[in-house]
Order: structure tokens, then sequence, then C-alpha cells
């Protein structure tokens, strides 16, 4: 049919052009009288109507017949998404701090090297406690001595035992006051928090540090990456630990499959939303904290569904929709028949078909708009 209506167009085209390039030689030979001429130019024309009119009888004749294409229906998986953007995140990225201020002796490492856990980083200068330890060291060891030799006498029920507990009380002190010490050196290390990489050190050797917001260095962990989102409140009977979610990360041209691991029990009253994390697996250690991604978290599945392409399905005045299908196939020639549908869920122009339809139904996909019921088909 489309060839017939092209070739009808062409034709009227063409005799049109013909005439306008006519139109003055006709207009010379009435001039100049000469009717032999005018008769054979009359005899061409008609001629020319003649065609244009038997074109036009065959396209009437073919308007009961359409040339379209079409889509054989089956049980199919069926997905619906809540689609949100969300960030890339980690909870191991954290920036290092030192417990005291001071001059920074040691400096350890260096951005882009790994490092274990409690590995030591840096260390700041102790202030002279590591002598004061020394010392105390020392003093531990006299009062030590002390009082194994006080004991041994209270033991031969020699001496006093005031003496005795005397040498106790200092030996214990003692102890106590050197394990108070090494705690304070202690906090002038700095080791590593988790394993992970060092990813910016803001620092040198010798450079006066203290706790700020900027800190010493960063260090992170890639290997437990997460994405965190909130999604709208009418979603929170459906989202779910464990939901599966399909994570875009654009920026590097990757799809990762994960599951939603925690829900927010709190609802956020500014914009009606509530928190969720998905765990994503980072094996390639492309993932970056920050970077943007984008969620498909599934909300709805079904397993054995009827599908159609969305545009396939049109609506009437009363707001019914239907389909057109292929009736009585033989080969690829068939009958027009309109068919009601109830139309379910849809995603990327994808629509599950609830009622109207079987597997193995043949759609008529495209040029359902010039298709009416019991016309001839051609597929």
């Amino acid at each position: 049919m489309k060839k017939i209506i092209i070739l009808s167009i062409a034709t009227v085209f063409m005799w049109a052009c013909g005439n306008k390039e006519n139109s003055s030689s006709i207009d010379q030979l009435i001039e100049t009288k000469n009717t032999v001429e005018l008769k054979s130019k009359r005899a061409s024309l008609q001629a020319d109507l003649a065609k244009i009119d038997a074109a036009l009888a065959t396209l009437e004749k073919k308007s009961d017949e359409a040339l379209v294409e079409t889509i054989v229906v089956k049980d199919t998986v069926f997905n619906h998404y809540v689609e949100i953007q969300g960030s890339v995140d980690t909870q191991q990225n954290v920036l290092i701090q030192p417990e005291m201020g001071g001059a920074l002796v040691v400096l350890n490492v260096k951005a882009g090297q790994s490092v274990s856990k409690g590995q030591l980083l840096g260390r700041v200068d102790d202030a002279g406690m590591s002598q004061q330890l020394a010392s105390i060291q020392t003093q531990h060891e006299l009062a030590k001595t002390t009082y194994e030799r006080q004991k041994r006498l209270w033991d031969q029920k020699i001496g006093s035992e005031i003496q005795y507990l005397q040498a106790k009380t200092q030996m214990v002190s003692l102890a106590k006051s050197i394990n108070q010490m090494k705690a304070q050196i202690a906090k002038t290390e700095i080791r590593a928090p988790f394993s992970g990489v060092i990813d910016e050190v803001f620092v040198e050797r010798g450079q006066v540090v203290s706790a700020n917001p900027q800190g010493l260095m960063r260090i992170v962990n890639l290997s437990q990456m997460y994405v965190r989102t909130d999604v709208p409140e009418i979603y929170v009977g459906k989202v779910k630990v464990g939901t599966s979610v399909e994570t875009d990360i654009t920026s590097i041209g990757k799809t990762y499959m994960g599951k939603v691991r925690q829900v927010a029990k709190n609802i956020n009253p500014a914009n009606r939303s509530f928190g969720i994390e998905v765990s994503v697996p980072n094996p390639e250690g492309l993932l970056r904290p920050n970077q943007v991604a984008k969620l498909k978290i599934v909300d709805y599945s079904n397993a054995s569904a009827i599908t159609v392409p969305t545009n396939v399905i049109q609506q009437d005045a009363n707001g019914t929709k239907y389909v057109y299908v292929v009736n009585n196939a033989n080969g690829k020639n068939g009958i027009a028949k309109k068919v009601l549908v109830k139309a379910g869920q849809n995603t990327n122009n994808s629509t599950e078909i609830l009622s109207g339809l079987n597997a193995g139904d043949i759609v008529v996909s495209e040029g359902a708009n010039t298709v009416s019921e019991g016309m001839k088909l051609t597929f």
C-alpha cells in the first residue's frame, strides 16, 4: 500500500511539473493557431489523466489492506524500578588526627601507599616524656628491690609492718606511673585505624601539628563501598533489607548489582523520605567516595509476565486501552482484531499486560495507527 501511495504522489507531481513546462508552449500554439499540435497536446494530457485515475482506483481498492510490523508476545520476567540518584561512600574514609600537639618528628608514609591496621604512620615529639619514663622505671626498679627485701624480712617476723606496707605502696605507685607515662607517650604515635590506602598527606616532617579540620592525612579503604540515598516515603513498604538494586556509575561507565543493607527507621519530616544504604562490590577498585550513582531499585517483580512496548497500546475516547493482534494468521498475512487489554506497571518503554493477551499472540507493533478492525494485514 505504501508503494502505491508513493507512486501515485510521484505521478501527480510529474504531471504537475509537466503542466508548468507545457503551459508556455500551449500559449504559443494558440497564438500561432496550430490546431494540429493543440489536438496532440490534448490527447497526451487525457492519457496522463487516465493513468492518474487508474492509480487512484487502485489505491481505493487497496485501502482495506495494511502493511505492518508485528511481535510475538511471550512470558518473560518483568521488573519495575524506582530510579533515584545516590552517592558512593565508605565507612572507612577518615582524616587522621594527632592525639597530642607538637613537632612531627617521624612521617613514615606518602600518598598512595597501602598500610595495615595498627601500622605506625608518624610520631609527634613527646616533649621529654621518654626521659621521664626512663627515670620512673629506674625508681620502680629500686622500689621493687626494697619491697622484695622488706617482704623477706616481714615473712621472718623481722622489722615493722609499716615498713613493709610503705615499700609495697611505693612500688605499686611507681608501676602505675610507668603505665600512665607509656599511655601518654603512645598518644604521640600516629597509627592506622584500619587497613587501607593513604589518599592524601597534608603535612611534612618537622611541622608543628595539632588536631584541626584538615587533619594530618586521609586514609581510605575501598573494599567495603556502599551507596547512600533517600527514598520517598511512599516506597517504605516496598524497599527492604535485601532488596535487589542496580547501581549505575556513569562516570566510569560501570553497572553493579547490589542489595539494600540498611533501611532507616525514621522518616525525614523535611522531605518525607527515608535513607537507605546499598552495598556494592568494588573488585576493580574504580569506585570512589562521593561519586554520583543512579539506583534502580526493584519495587515490583513478576516472574511470568506478558509485556508489550508501551507505544503499542492505544486508548479510545472512553479511556479503554486496546491493541491490535493478527487473527487467522497464514504465513505473512492475517486479519486485524481489536483486543481490549488491562495494563499494569510500565518501565523502560515496556508495559505489563494483566489481561487480554496470551503468550504466542501476534501483536501489531508498527503501523497500528492505520489499522482498523477486520482489515487485511501483511507483516
